[in-house]
């Protein structure tokens, strides 16, 4: 029986240990956290940190581990990459995991390579500023180059509002280093890439929902995208770029792009599957690829099948919320009942603080649906959360 060891067990990582076990694999997982959701599902549980590189690759080895993966978070893809250089596992090398998990040095190798992305500057402390300030452009963004979820993101309108958010966003960044780049205007969009052999493939286009300004926290997600077939075939173009400028060879990729009037240019990337259920479930719901399957497959060295079976529309959006504690939630049922309606999960419960979303670790829940279309599923998702009614005190 083939070994296959999930790094991380949290709600995030639950799709990869469940389908891995339904697959007929034995499974082993790490995680820091002895409570961690999906420990019940596997078969064998390491208390290690899962960006502890050293701690991942002794427990691998230790597990007999035949493949590595993780999905949905970024940090983790280090500790995968060590693991499986020291063992002669399938995976992202070291120097793709250093490059698809600090901002800085993955600009620079899509700067390096041609590929189109906004103008840059990255700074290793905010007393740096003094340096380039004089070359800011406004409005720009600033951003830790080690973190991700929206965290530490923040829009500046002029230089009075720059120095405030190089702070922010370096007390967010794990060694404070943070990027302050070019404002790009016009839709954004992610891309699910599955790349065989050093060749990728484009399985889905995602158009994406935001809070906007100042933190641009993802609140939705539809399949299809609805750009125009050439809008989205430069948008193709450009994700196998970014994914190959990086060094991904096998393996999963969520590639973030906005297409600006000068065409579609790079915001980042991930060498993973992407989170916010994008390839966990909307992906198998407008195309019918099981991208979990396929990633655990190319871990394993087997060539997964990544043939779209039907086309149809698949979206998920997050609730709004209001500051204060959560009172009560109700018409959950009768909210499920809408057709089409595929899972409706509330991340916060009866009694939780909420406040403001500033990162997606704010947001409190979630409806998924699938329809015939993008705008059907938009739809179901509306109506479905129009029935809910989450009060406050």
């Amino acid at each position: 029986m083939k070994r296959m060891f999930i790094i991380g067990a949290s709600i995030l990582q639950l799709p990869a240990i469940k389908k891995a076990k339904e697959m007929g694999l034995y499974v082993g997982v790490a995680d820091y956290n002895p409570q961690a959701i999906g420990i019940p599902y596997a078969d064998e549980y390491f208390n290690v940190s899962t960006i502890d590189e050293e701690g991942v690759y002794e427990a691998a080895k230790s597990f007999g581990a035949d493949g590595i993966m993780t999905i949905a978070t970024d940090m983790p893809m280090r500790s995968v990459a060590y693991a499986c250089e020291k063992l002669g596992l399938i995976g992202i090398s070291y120097d793709t995991a250093v490059k698809v998990t600090d901002k800085g040095e993955m600009i620079k190798a899509f700067k390096a390579n041609g590929v189109a992305h906004p103008w840059f500057h990255i700074i290793e402390t905010p007393d740096d500023l003094n340096t380039i300030a004089a070359s800011v452009t406004f409005p720009c963004i600033t951003k830790p180059t080690d973190n991700s979820g929206s965290r530490g993101v923040m829009l500046v309108s002029d230089q009075n509002q720059l120095q405030e958010a190089v702070v922010y966003s370096s007390k967010k960044a794990r060694k404070g280093a943070v990027i302050i780049e070019e404002y790009m205007y016009g839709p954004e969009v992610s891309v699910e890439v599955m790349v065989l052999n050093g060749e990728p493939h484009i399985l889905q286009v995602t158009d994406k929902l935001t809070t906007g300004a100042p933190n641009f926290v993802e609140m939705g997600h539809s399949q299809p995208s609805q750009l125009a077939d050439d809008e989205l075939s430069a948008i193709g173009t450009l994700a196998s770029q970014a994914v190959l400028a990086v060094g991904i060879q096998n393996g999963p990729a969520h590639v973030e792009i906005i297409l600006t009037e000068q065409g579609p240019k790079m915001v980042e990337l991930g060498a993973r599957m992407g989170g916010d259920c994008i390839t966990t479930h909307l992906v198998p719901l407008s195309t019918g690829i099981d991208m979990v399957k396929a990633s655990i497959q190319v871990a394993l060295g087997k060539t997964p099948d990544i043939s779209p079976k039907f086309s149809k529309g698949a979206a998920i959006r997050y609730f709004n919320v209001q500051q204060g504690y959560i009172s009560d939630i109700t018409g959950i049922e009768d909210a499920q009942n809408i057709k089409g309606v595929q899972e409706i999960t509330f991340l916060k419960r009866v009694g939780d603080r909420v406040d403001s979303i500033n990162s997606s670790m704010d947001r409190i829940g979630f409806v998924i649906a699938q329809g015939s279309d993008a705008n059907s599923a938009i739809i179901k998702c509306e109506e479905s959360m129009k029935r809910i009614c989450i009060k406050y005190d």
